[in-house]
């Protein structure tokens, strides 16, 4: 008895001894999600943004040459250097970005010489922090941000000549060396646009090693004995004698206001603190904001591929202020180049994001989306405009009015501490103005005020993309206008021109087209064509941009089983293009054309909510199916990870919103479209202090139809959650199932909202 109770307690010691270590769901974040990209061809267009949520700078290794878009590409060989980035998109570009790089052998300063082979078994990538070993100058490179800060720590071999390269890029910087007190100085302006003319970026940088030699260098000539320099490229080189695995640790901070501000920022952010407690303090805040949402049942793959999309929707807009010498908030101002009072955000496309990740942070995050509000405010002040690109300023990039879908939103699901009645005012300042530029305000906006849509020989691109998008943002200002109870002349106005996607509608198609002045609809006409009449899709894609009103859309193609058959026909198509309209296959035509999924392009955005339609006519079970079809087929969490741009989180927030099991398919309503959960319980922690559990103990990839679902132990028979419901928390239980249901029958109020009320069905005497 004893040898068996012996036995046993030595197999339990063994295998405790090799049992995983816990898990936090900062552990399961890849920052390399996405990083399989090219010009061609998308899996997310990401790069490792090492940073703060929300922070003002991000960091990454730089594997592409200065200037590039993509700037780390997971199959490069070689690194360039580790660069602050601003960047929010590759098609964008980046700003004020800088990078440090170290070497040996010599002050090697051009990228080309410079530059170092590494491996991705030699990489360690974190949200809070990066590592990765340098071969050619057997280096190992370290960091760990704060907001505007970040700490490196270099670890050199024996050496005689061991340097640290600061680049300040072209177009433009400046660089002093202060051998004295171990401290670099610079500014870049490199930029994309959308900037005033005094733009700079301010950097510090301290060392914690005297400098035994030190240079600066302009484009590719290396400078003695002098140690300011300011030119169109320009930068610094300083070295050390090292013992082999001596480390170097570099303190660096920035400003977009001045060096002195940007000194404050590195005594607030880092001060005398090391590299590991910084490294510690990162992964306390990560962990922080990604536990606010706990999954639990799902594969390891399922459970990387959800925080490292949470992750993503937490990076942009990103904080664009400061705190000052009295520790006030101020920012430099994108707009006017002043220096002013106040929060502002930045680096975000509202026509990618107001689907889904402001909606997202309005349910979890709405002290934050506050704060954006308000930023929001400052950016109409300064600039006369409300933002729809901004990177930094305004930036002139895709189409629609949706900061009026933002702004409607947050204000509906109860986000205050922002001057909405001045926002209030921009936006239809927006809604009946062209702006300086086609992104801002509503370009073609006299004949779509007119005529009741933006015509296709008007001389206005995308025309009919920019009608179904103004009547969507029309519809929230006239749910915004009656939460701030306006005249109701103004109501009944945008309610009137919420209807206007009717009149791209071509019934003999029963999709939308591009309209000409004259009434007549263009010809001739390829609803495969992209482009065009259209946004970066065709008509089978844009066709359901009627979040508002899909009721009125089912009744335009005579009836829900029309709506059906069309819904069905997006899947069923082969996935043929026609690219006449850019003269090649852009990126988002080779997504859709090699997903194998008809012309159903999840890759972009405007047809990411299609699929919950299918819950406006009764039939929720195809959406359940081809839901689970998306997630498990067009995400996971390695370096090609998404089917097409990840764009700012919207990618990322249609995950993780529809592994939740619910999704916002019309911001501007309090409400979310039930979908079918992915794991077996999912509980959000509100800002409020109430909890929401979705428990699907039966969830599996066969078990993906919804049964039936219980809030707090009662029936719950409604396709959607009210989102003031889901603020009280509560418990809701879904019973899952191999086969769907396709009996049963929903009443009309049990569907989600539509503009238009369904016709009552008269029974016969």
């Amino acid at each position: 008895m004893l040898k068996i109770i012996t036995t046993s307690f030595l197999v339990l010691l063994s295998l405790s001894a090799f049992s995983q270590p816990y898990k936090e769901p900062v552990d399961f974040v890849n920052p390399l999600m996405g990083t399989l990209s090219t010009f061609s061809l998308s899996s997310g267009n990401t790069y490792p943004s090492i940073s703060m949520p929300w922070g003002m700078n991000s960091w990454t290794a730089q594997t592409a040459k200065m200037g590039d878009g993509w700037q780390y590409y997971y199959n490069a060989e070689k690194i360039r250097g580790f660069k602050q980035t601003h960047q929010p998109s590759p098609w964008i570009n980046d700003y004020g970005q800088f990078s440090i790089m170290p070497v040996t052998g010599g002050p090697k300063f051009t990228e080309k010489d410079r530059m170092s082979w590494f491996s991705h078994k030699a990489e360690v990538a974190t949200p809070y922090y990066y590592s990765v070993y340098l071969a050619d100058h057997d280096v190992t490179t370290e960091l760990s941000p704060t907001e505007r800060a970040c700490i490196f720590r270099f670890t050199f071999p024996q050496s005689d000549q061991s340097y640290v390269v600061i680049d300040a890029f072209d177009r433009g910087s400046y660089i002093k060396i202060n051998p004295k007190d171990r401290t670099i100085i610079g500014y870049s302006t490199r930029n994309s646009g959308g900037v005033p003319d005094n733009f700079k970026n301010y950097f510090i940088i301290q060392f914690d090693k005297p400098f035994d030699a030190s240079f600066v260098f302009s484009d590719s000539t290396l400078i003695k004995d002098k140690n300011e320099l300011n030119a169109g490229h320009v930068g610094a080189v300083i070295g050390f004698k090292t013992r082999r695995g001596e480390a170097v640790t570099a303190r660096v901070a920035s400003s977009f206001i001045s060096h002195e501000q940007a000194a404050l920022n590195l005594s607030r952010e880092l001060g005398e603190k090391d590299f590991n407690t910084i490294k510690s303090q990162g992964r306390e805040t990560w962990n922080k904001e990604l536990s606010r949402i706990l999954v639990e049942g799902g594969s390891d793959d399922e459970t990387k591929t959800f925080y490292s999309c949470l992750y993503r929707t937490m990076l942009f807009p990103r904080k664009f202020y400061e705190y000052d010498i009295n520790n006030q908030v101020v920012h430099y101002s994108p707009y006017n180049g002043q220096v002013l009072p106040g929060v502002m955000y930045t680096d975000n496309g509202f026509w990618d994001t107001f689907r889904a990740v402001f909606p997202f942070f309005n349910l979890m995050y709405p002290e934050l989306n506050s704060e954006i509000m308000q930023a929001m405010v400052n950016v109409y002040k300064e600039s006369g405009w409300l933002p729809e690109w901004q990177s930094p300023g305004h930036r002139n990039c895709m189409i629609g009015s949706n900061s009026a879908s933002i702004i409607s939103d947050a204000y509906i699901k109860g986000i205050r501490g922002f001057d909405v009645e001045k926002l209030y005012e921009a936006i239809l300042k927006n809604s009946n103005n062209a702006g300086p530029i086609e992104s801002v305000g509503r370009a073609g906006a006299d004949d779509y005020n007119t005529l009741g849509y933006v015509p296709y020989d008007g001389g206005v691109n995308e025309n009919a993309a920019r009608t179904l998008e103004y009547a969507y943002d029309d519809f929230t200002i006239a749910q915004l206008a009656k939460a701030l109870k306006k005249p109701q002349e103004e109501i009944s106005l945008y309610t009137f021109r919420a209807q206007n996607y009717k009149n791209v509608f071509d019934k003999e198609y029963k999709l939308m087209r591009g309209r000409n002045k004259d009434g007549s609809f263009q010809h001739p006409f390829n609803p495969y064509k992209w482009g065009d009449a259209f946004t970066e899709g065709n008509s089978w894609h844009y066709t359901w941009s009627v979040f508002q009103d899909v009721n009125g859309l089912a009744q335009l193609m005579g009836g829900r089983d029309t709506l059906e058959m069309m819904l069905d026909s997006v899947f069923s198509l082969p996935p043929i293009f026609d690219d006449s309209y850019y003269g090649f296959p852009i990126h988002e035509i080779r997504e859709m054309q090699i997903m194998n999924m008809g012309q159903y392009a999840h890759g972009n955005q405007p047809i990411q909510h299609m699929i919950y339609l299918y819950n406006f006519i009764g039939k929720p079970w195809k959406a359940q199916y081809r839901l689970h079809e998306v997630m498990n087929k067009l995400y996971h969490p390695g370096p090609d990870g998404y089917c097409g741009d990840e764009d700012n989180g919207q990618t990322s927030a249609w995950y993780v919103f529809s592994a939740m099991g619910f999704y916002p398919v019309c911001p501007g309503t309090t409400q979310y479209v039930i979908g079918s959960p992915l794991f077996k319980r999912v509980t959000l922690s509100l800002n409020n202090g109430k909890k929401v559990q979705i428990n699907a103990p039966a969830v599996n990839n066969r078990n993906v139809y919804i049964d039936n679902i219980t809030l707090n132990g009662r029936p719950y028979e409604n396709l959607y959650f009210d989102h003031f419901e889901l603020m009280k928390g509560g418990k809701f239980d879904f019973q899952m199932s191999e086969k769907p249901n396709t009996l049963k029958v929903f009443k009309e109020h049990q569907l989600p909202f539509s503009m238009t009320p369904w016709p009552e069905v008269k029974r016969k005497k």
